[in-house]
C-alpha cells in the first residue's frame, strides 16, 4: 500500500445496523454522484441537510482537484496545519472581540475543513458523530481548572 493510499484510506469500519444506515458516500467521487448534486450550484441556501453540506464541500474539492497528488489537498498533515490556522483565526476573532459575524465566518471555515477532512479520510462523519454522541452522553461531567469537562479521564486522586 502506498503512503498516499494509506494517508487517504484511514477508513473506519462502523457498525451501521444500530444506526439504521447502509453503506453511504464517503469520498469526493461518491459525494459528487449523490442525488443532491443535481441542481446544486456554487451558491446555496441552508436546507438543514447533511447531504447538501457534504455535496457542496465535495463539489469544492472536485473543482480544485484536492485529491490529486500534485495538489496535496487530501494530505492530512497539510489539512491539520490548515485546521490549526483556522482555529487561530477563530480564536483571534473571539479574544479580540471582533464582531460576531467574523467569529461565525471563522467557525464556518473550521467546519468546512472538518467536512473536507471527512472526505479526505473517507469517513462517514455523520455516523461517527452519532456514535460518539451516544458514548459521551453516558459520561459524567467533571470540573477542571478552566471549567466543566466531559471526559473519560479521571484524576488519580479522585
Amino acid at each position: 500500500m502506498s503512503d498516499r493510499s494509506y494517508r487517504a484510506r484511514m477508513i473506519f469500519t462502523l457498525p451501521r445496523e444500530g444506526l439504521g444506515m447502509s453503506e453511504r458516500a464517503r469520498d469526493v467521487n461518491e459525494w459528487m454522484a449523490h442525488p443532491n448534486q443535481e441542481g446544486l450550484d456554487e451558491t446555496g441556501l441552508p436546507d438543514g441537510s447533511w447531504e447538501t453540506m457534504m455535496c457542496r464541500v465535495a463539489k469544492f474539492h472536485a473543482k480544485h482537484d484536492f485529491a490529486s497528488p500534485e495538489n496535496n489537498g487530501h494530505d492530512m498533515g497539510y489539512r491539520l496545519a490548515l485546521m490549526i490556522e483556522e482555529l487561530g483565526e477563530l480564536s483571534a476573532a473571539i479574544t479580540k472581540r471582533k464582531p460576531a459575524e467574523e467569529a461565525a465566518e471563522e467557525l464556518a471555515d473550521v467546519f468546512i475543513l472538518t467536512l473536507g477532512n471527512a472526505l479526505a479520510m473517507e469517513v462517514d462523519l455523520e455516523a461517527v458523530f452519532h456514535q460518539k454522541m451516544d458514548r459521551i452522553m453516558q459520561r459524567k461531567a467533571r470540573r477542571g481548572n478552566l471549567g466543566i469537562r466531559i471526559t473519560e479521564y479521571t484524576d488519580e486522586t479522585e
